[in-house]
């Protein structure tokens, strides 16, 4: 387990300094988004006033209020969050192939360590995983603070009154990184990183079987994705919605289950015994 641990900060730490500049970019970029928008609207808002001899109370009610929703559906919020979700899934491809270059190749060095080798398939895995939640740790810290400034910037009788959590569900986009319910959470939380195992699995068949590994490992994420799928396509198929809300929520986190044990597995053995030392 010790070394378990090891791996883990090891991967964590060949990526902290990107890892750092990806939060950087998204605390800068959001509050720069917060400042910009809540100063274009005052400005825009006491410009018509003056022209046309409105009050505050009129021009709400002629143009509206704005929101604190407004500002986080905005390419200002979904801009940096898109880039460090990108930046990611980079480098789930990039924490093994880097390992094969050069001509002392790290990998073997990995893999000789005396730890079975699905260890180092597992501290992969986790460092990724850990840094997700470290990104999403961070945007749950900022909201609460970039409400603030919002709030700030912008007089109350020009916005709409709302609290962090309802304003966070009501957003399509900030919704789905921060579930409002645990069982949503452990759902799309737990696809994601089943979906990071597959797409691991796919990455060791190309590494033992070359050219015709790539179709296998595409064939293999093809398969997971219509498994997991299979409920709604079902339903499709049939014109017939005959699984409950609650009957397709455990059906979907047995077939997580299910395709995570079978990628570890698949995993297991092509580490031991496809990719010879």
């Amino acid at each position: 387990m010790n070394r378990y641990f090891k791996l883990v900060n090891f991967e964590i730490s060949r990526f902290f300094k990107l890892y750092i500049s990806l939060l950087l970019i998204l605390v800068v970029t959001e509050f720069a988004g917060v400042f910009s928008i809540s100063k274009w609207y005052m400005n825009q808002a006491n410009k018509l006033m003056v022209t046309n001899s409105l009050s505050a109370t009129e021009y709400v009610h002629q143009y509206g209020q704005t929101s604190f929703i407004s500002i986080i559906d905005s390419l200002w919020f979904i801009g940096p969050i898109g880039l460090s979700a990108a930046a990611l899934i980079f480098y789930v491809f990039m924490i093994w192939y880097r390992e094969w270059n050069g001509k002392n190749t790290f990998a073997y060095r990995l893999l000789m360590l005396p730890i079975p080798r699905l260890t180092i398939f597992f501290a992969k895995a986790t460092a990724i995983f850990l840094m997700v939640l470290g990104l999403v740790a961070a945007q749950i810290l900022l909201f609460p603070v970039q409400k603030i400034l919002f709030e700030w910037l912008v007089p109350g009788e020009f916005r709409i009154l709302m609290g962090i959590s309802e304003t966070l569900q009501a957003s399509v986009y900030v919704s789905i990184i921060l579930p409002s319910t645990f069982s949503e959470f452990i759902l799309f939380y737990g696809v994601g990183f089943t979906a990071l195992l597959v797409i691991f699995t796919a990455i060791l068949f190309e590494r033992c079987y070359r050219v015709k590994g790539i179709f296998i490992g595409i064939m293999y994420c093809v398969a997971a994705g219509t498994l997991f799928a299979s409920p709604f396509l079902l339903m499709a198929w049939m014109n017939y919605q005959f699984f409950y809300p609650i009957e397709i929520l455990l059906i979907e986190f047995g077939l997580i289950l299910l395709i995570a044990t079978a990628s570890i597995w698949t995993s297991r053995l092509l580490l031991n015994k496809k990719i010879t030392v």
